[in-house]
């Protein structure tokens, strides 16, 4: 590293508007630089000397680190394009109230592309640090509390180091609580606390820090619902809600699923080195008249799974049976996001399936081939129940037998 060090280089990254998993490894093991590292938008921190099953964890944590821009239907680069008048509006209000330093609570239905809106507005805000994204469904309220607020060490079993939060490492940035309706009553207290003093602890701490990040939430729960029944405090909402946005799903501006369509091809053709350089009209005009009760996430996958495997029929078919009654709510049901969930997940076990075979069943080399993580392929082999007896000496993966194979 003759001229750039490390953190340079995640720095530089960042200025580019590059975002690409990142652990680091280092020699220090000084908190300033564990925390600036992980504003600069690291997963992990490892200090040398290095255990390699530490590594190999952070690894396989970052290979599943879902990839944010999955579902981005907004691009701040081009000015949030839409010829739907209601994201026209979207856009002008999230313009206007991007450099207004207040709360802002974005609604709308899952897979509509919340978190971009979120990411929108800290980009066109003149916030200084990072962009930090918490899934508040992901943990449970301990966890939650430590990944916010940061621990000292020894606060906790486990707790082997003083940990930086995410309010900490956020800085002068922004910090999206994606899925606030399921924090718990006790942590909304803390977070109220937070919003109206600008202090809080870490846990197992005692001395007072400030935050200065400004706090987005987004939510697919109606709020005022949860405030009657007790399940949310109705003095927190009234903190979050000084700007209110709602993202329309995607059957109200039927008008942007073939450019999304489009959007998608150009953006993963590459990734699963698919032969498929257009997609056919029959399926753009089926894709245009689907309700997509899964959104942006929903058509996405849809339109990976083509790319995976470009058979027109079996896409019709597939979409066929994931489409609503006319009967049925259009609110995303937990089937439904399993269904849609399902479909990627199929479609990549194809592609598994299909690449083990092409290499006679050698794992090590299907995973080369596949650009993944050997470990990540045995699990995900191991998930869908696919065994046999290995081969002895090298990991020849002969005699497999494929269980609920579709």
């Amino acid at each position: 590293m003759p001229r750039l060090g490390g953190l340079e280089v995640m720095a530089e990254l960042g200025t580019r508007g590059v975002r690409v998993p990142t652990i680091v490894l280092s020699g220090l093991d000084q908190a300033s630089t564990v925390v600036k590292a992980m504003r600069l938008g690291a997963l992990d921190y490892l200090v040398k000397p290095l255990d390699e099953s530490d590594l190999e964890l952070a690894i396989e944590r970052a290979l599943e680190e879902p990839d944010e821009a999955s579902i981005e239907i907004i691009d701040p680069e081009a000015n949030f394009p839409t010829s739907n008048k209601r994201m026209a509006q979207l856009r002008a209000i999230s313009d206007q109230v991007a450099h207004a330093d207040v709360p802002v609570l974005i609604l709308g239905e899952s897979g509509v592309g919340k978190d971009v809106l979120a990411r929108y507005i800290h980009q066109k805000s003149k916030r200084t640090g990072p962009f930090i994204r918490v899934n508040c469904a992901a943990l449970p309220a301990d966890l939650l509390e430590s990944e916010l607020f940061g621990h000292e060490r020894g606060s906790f079993t486990g707790a082997q180091r003083d940990k930086a939060g995410k309010f900490e490492l956020a800085g002068a940035g922004t910090i999206l609580l994606d899925e606030i309706g399921e924090m718990s009553p006790a942590l909304q207290a803390k977070l109220l606390h937070v919003l109206q003093d600008g202090e809080y602890c870490r846990v197992g701490g005692t001395r007072t820090l400030t935050s200065e990040a400004r706090v987005l939430a987004a939510t697919n729960k109606q709020l005022e619902k949860l405030v009657s029944t007790g399940g949310f405090r109705e003095d927190l909402l009234f903190r979050l809600n000084v700007i209110t946005v709602e993202v329309p799903p995607l059957r109200e501006r039927p008008e942007d699923i073939i450019p999304l369509c489009n959007t998608f091809l150009e953006k993963y053709r590459a990734k699963y080195q698919s032969t498929v350089q257009q997609l056919p009209p029959e399926l753009l005009s089926a894709f245009a008249g689907h309700p997509w009760p899964g959104n942006i996430r929903q058509l996405e996958n849809n339109v990976k799974r083509f790319l995976i495997l470009p058979d027109v029929r079996m896409a019709l078919l597939e979409l066929q049976r994931g489409k609503l009654s006319p009967e049925a709510p259009h609110r995303l049901s937990g089937s439904l996001k399993t269904q849609s969930a399902n479909a990627a997940e199929s479609a990549e076990k194809e592609l598994i399936l299909r690449t083990l075979n092409d290499v006679n069943w050698n794992r090590k080399q299907a995973a080369k081939r596949l650009d993944i993580c050997y470990k990540s392929l045995l699990n995900k082999l191991h998930r869908w129940e696919v065994r046999g007896q290995m081969g002895t000496g090298k990991d020849s993966g002969m005699d497999f037998t494929v269980e609920g194979r579709s």
